[in-house]
């Protein structure tokens, strides 16, 4: 890790998922969120998976976003090698459209939590804002950043519709 100031890890298995896990990354800069973004694949690369969650963990990462599709083991081993929360993303990938990693994400055993979002750009999106509102308990300016945030999104919706 290069940085002891980053706070928030994004995780992906493959380049595949960035499209989706991007929009992690967005909501992130938006609150001037220091991350990385890595593609670190839990079967194919397992060994560097875990040393770079021990890298991350030592330098002071305080959460893990996690995105990962059909089998979806990434969140799952990335919780069983950090106490740290693990903000699991299930992917649209393979015939079942993304089902088959929320559950595999949402039903790990008890003992390993991992904190499941819906499927997809929502999931990632969300995921982002959890960590911001994890990270805001302990950061007053923060979180008053995430309550203009708030008011500025529902601001945005109309109540009467343009062609009424």
């Amino acid at each position: 890790m290069s940085s002891k100031s980053t706070e928030v890890v994004i995780l992906m298995g493959s380049q595949s998922d960035w499209s989706v896990m991007k929009q992690a990354q967005n909501i992130l800069n938006e609150f001037g969120i220091n991350h990385q973004a890595r593609i670190i694949s839990a079967h194919r690369k397992a060994d560097r998976l875990k040393e770079y969650v021990g890298e991350a963990e030592a330098n002071g990462v305080k959460i893990f976003i996690a995105g990962a599709g059909m089998a979806a083991h990434l969140p799952g081993v990335v919780a069983s090698l950090t106490t740290r929360p693990v903000l699991g993303v299930p992917l649209e990938a393979g015939s079942l459209k993304g089902k088959d990693a929320l559950y595999s994400i949402v039903q790990m055993p008890g003992g390993i939590p991992v904190g499941t979002l819906g499927i997809g750009k929502a999931g990632a999106i969300n995921a982002a804002l959890l960590a911001v509102e994890i990270l805001a308990i302990a950061d007053n300016g923060l979180a008053e950043k995430l309550r203009a945030w708030r008011k500025t999104e529902a601001d945005k919706l109309k109540e009467i519709p343009e062609d009424n």
